[in-house]
């Protein structure tokens, strides 16, 4: 048993490593050697837990989408400092703007930096970028859902297409700010959001 929690843990080590790691740089910029260096793993271990640098990409993917989804869970769902669903949709959305404001150049997520570099490349990473972020999603439409159980939006609004439109300028707009080192294009693309759902509240 100690033996199973122990290579638990280190492999856990080495997917937050390698997480943090890759949103500073690149998957195929970032060598192994590097990765476990960051964790005191000798290099020889690598192995012992994944089969190769490839299903080492889906498996930190993995990872790295569940702990995003506990996180977006935590504030937009599950938040006990904001009892208005729109409110915490509001401030989730406005806190990416000042993190790509206050980090010019750097992503706020990691399937947003590593999309267009992996998918042609990896099947199954590209695969677990899909799910994460249709669970993503999932968690928008759960908030609006909520909003209109409440009362704070109409039950005619279709809540799957808002959520869906929602995530879709969301990484545009936070691509663009990237590349341009400019907050402006998701500033401008989350007061939109926001302004589009006050009104159907309205």
């Amino acid at each position: 048993m100690c033996s199973e929690m122990k290579e638990q843990t280190t492999k856990e080590r080495i997917l937050d490593a390698a997480e943090e790691i890759m949103l500073e740089k690149s998957f195929h910029s970032v060598g192994l050697k590097q990765i476990l260096d960051a964790v005191n793993v000798p290099k020889g271990s690598f192995y012992h837990y994944f089969e190769s640098k490839e299903q080492f990409g889906v498996e930190m993917l993995k990872h790295y989408m569940a702990e995003a989804c506990a996180l977006k869970r935590s504030l937009l769902i599950a938040s006990e400092m904001e009892a208005d669903p729109l409110v915490r949709l509001f401030n989730y959305l406005d806190g990416s703007v000042d993190f790509i404001a206050n980090n010019p150049g750097k992503y706020p997520c990691l399937a947003l930096k590593l999309a267009s570099e992996v998918s042609d490349l990896s099947e199954g990473m590209r695969t677990e970028i899909v799910r994460g972020i249709l669970q993503w999603i999932d968690i928008y439409q759960e908030v609006l859902d909520e909003a209109v159980t409440e009362k704070k939006l109409p039950g005619a609004i279709d809540t799957a297409a808002e959520a869906q439109l929602i995530q879709d300028h969301w990484s545009g707009a936070a691509q663009r700010s990237v590349i341009s080192r400019n907050a402006t294009p998701i500033r401008q693309t989350v007061e939109h959001i926001k302004t589009r759902i006050g009104n159907m509240a309205n």
